[in-house]
């Protein structure tokens, strides 16, 4: 489960944050995931509200978002791009292989609301 290194990752990150800029309280999180990223969302949240009871009180009571980012694979053939999940390796434009991931396999802190 490296939902929970994630989410750890994160909230050092949320941390240094409040530190740094002398916050009281975090009232969320938006974190970007990609579809292929291998991060199961429900798992997550789960794993951020456990370990948001562990932390400083500025973070006991924030709500973590999730959006959703596309995979999109790139074409080194004809150059087009597409949607991962539907075609996978095999570019729906030319039936080539000659491919690459372009977006949808990390996750980013989009945002951070705090007071």
């Amino acid at each position: 489960m490296h939902e929970l290194g994630t989410v750890f990752y994160v909230l050092d990150r949320v941390e240094e944050l409040v530190q740094e800029h002398e916050l009281e309280k975090v009232g969320s999180v938006t974190l970007e995931v990609g579809e292929v990223s291998g991060i199961i969302p429900e798992y997550l949240v789960d794993c951020w509200k456990w370990a948001c009871k562990k932390r400083t009180p500025a973070l006991q009571e924030a709500e973590l978002k999730i959006e959703k980012l596309e995979a999109v694979t790139y074409c080194e053939n004809c150059g087009q791009t597409y949607p991962t999940m539907k075609y996978a390796k095999i570019c729906p434009h030319c039936k080539s292989e000659r491919t690459y991931l372009l977006t949808g396999n990390e996750y980013n802190i989009k945002e951070i609301e705090a007071y």
